[in-house]
């Protein structure tokens, strides 16, 4: 990705205070959700250079029963430093006891968006009620087995009163992101994180949901109890939430939570 120069003098910045402070090189062993990738393959190059630690990535949802995602990396003993994904479900890693409770920060705000083929009609989805008419007229739905998937299934189609109908047409999809689905036209319509359909080529973002149908996810990042290096695990953290970050952020759809500067 390329970022805008007010993007890379942030980083800089961020880089010359990372600097200040000499402490000896750490590996960190990290796994992030599809919402963040996109910020984070932009900002962990900087951290690492700026930091002279190595970030080792790896990716899974941050719920469901596949195998790479966050629960279940965890479950099988993975040996892992810090974690990236939604709020909520790093919370009931948090109670679980596989998180340090004092570690969590908020990194960004997601939207969900629409998606469909690139070049193919773009419904109108200004409203629920039109929202629902796309939902009605579409051969085929696709949303994600995450986040803001659980919610379209199990409360915005109930809200729109086609639970009914839809559950012949629409189906989750586990462990790829939806906008892969769309754009192999497996899917008239796909549902997911705004961040992670614009990281996907060959479909087009129709827009976010609107407003009263809209959920906002935040996405947040911990340290795993018994990661090796806690204090450079803290410090990554501190990184990606701060406002040097913010920008890189912002330009990958999400909204941060520390405002740049």
């Amino acid at each position: 990705m390329t970022l805008p120069p007010i993007v890379s003098r942030a980083l800089a910045v961020a880089g010359l205070l990372l600097l200040v402070q000499p402490v000896a090189a750490a590996e960190l062993q990290v796994v992030s959700s599809g919402g963040f990738a996109p910020a984070y393959r932009a900002l962990a190059p900087e951290y690492e250079r700026a930091s002279g630690d190595r970030l080792s990535i790896a990716w899974g949802p941050s719920m469901g029963d596949t195998p790479n995602a966050v629960p279940a990396r965890l479950a099988r003993g993975e040996k892992l430093d810090v974690v990236i994904m939604v709020g909520y479900a790093l919370d009931d890693l948090i109670k679980q006891g596989k998180v340090l409770p004092d570690s969590k920060v908020v990194l960004a705000r997601s939207s969900i968006g629409v998606a469909v083929k690139a070049g193919a009609p773009k419904p109108d989805i200004g409203s629920a009620e039109a929202v629902k008419q796309a939902l009605l007229a579409a051969k085929s739905i696709a949303y994600s087995d995450s986040a803001s998937g659980v919610y379209i299934s199990t409360k915005m189609f109930q809200r729109l009163g086609i639970a009914a109908q839809m559950a012949g047409k629409a189906r989750k999809i586990p462990a790829t992101p939806v906008g892969e689905i769309v754009g192999k036209g497996e899917a008239e319509l796909g549902f997911q994180q705004i961040a992670e359909l614009k990281a996907v080529e060959g479909i087009d973002l129709v827009g976010p949901l609107p407003p009263e149908l809209q959920q906002v996810t935040l996405y947040s990042a911990g340290i795993v109890a018994g990661s090796h290096d806690p204090a450079a695990a803290k410090r990554l953290l501190e990184f990606l939430a701060s406002p040097a970050a913010a920008p890189a952020i912002a330009a990958t759809g999400l909204e941060p939570t520390a405002d740049s500067k």
